[in-house]
């Protein structure tokens, strides 16, 4: 059997291009986990966030807290706290940054009230955009502390909380406007 000139110039590129195909590195799969245990989901995310995912982190992150939304646990906290701990060892995070991301979720603190701009001509022209920012926060409270850790007292403190700040804004802004 004899094969043609063409046939073996195909068939050696068709060689070259499996063989250059094999030798170039994939892309990481970024991909969700696949489970609904939390403790295998977060090693999965690890895992992806160590293999060049730490783009996606956000996502991640979201996507733990709907595995965890699915098997509520006030040891739920513990957990993402170590996760967020693993987070900045893998320089994946500040410490500040992990920290932010916790008590978003997991503290009755606002973190949106954070700023050191506390007087007539900062706060109040910010108002709105304030509220707007600790409102989101609250929904994030929700889910953290009431739909994945079962801490309703800790929710309802963070809901008061607002109520207060809500008000003492009001009266702030009110006295800063009578003053000028």
């Amino acid at each position: 059997m004899r094969i043609s000139v063409k046939t073996s110039a195909l068939i050696a590129i068709l060689g070259a291009s499996l063989f250059l195909s094999a030798c170039v590195s994939t892309e990481p799969s970024c991909m969700s986990p696949q489970t609904r245990n939390l403790d295998s989901a977060i090693t999965a995310v690890q895992s992806n966030l160590s293999s060049g995912c730490a783009a996606h982190f956000d996502r991640y992150y979201d996507d733990l807290l709907t595995i965890a939304e699915g098997d509520p646990r006030p040891e739920n906290k513990r957990t993402f706290s170590e996760f967020l701990v693993w987070s900045t060892d893998a320089g994946l995070l500040s410490r500040r940054q992990a920290e932010d991301y916790y008590n978003r979720f997991f503290n009755v603190k606002f973190m949106s009230m954070r700023g050191d701009y506390n007087n007539c001509s900062h706060t109040c022209p910010n108002r709105q955009r304030l509220l707007i920012e600790m409102e989101r926060e609250l929904s994030d409270k929700e889910r953290g502390l009431l739909l994945v850790s079962q801490d309703s007292e800790g929710y309802y403190r963070a809901d008061q909380l607002f109520n207060e700040v809500e008000l003492v804004l009001e009266a702030t802004c009110m006295a800063c406007a009578a003053a000028r």
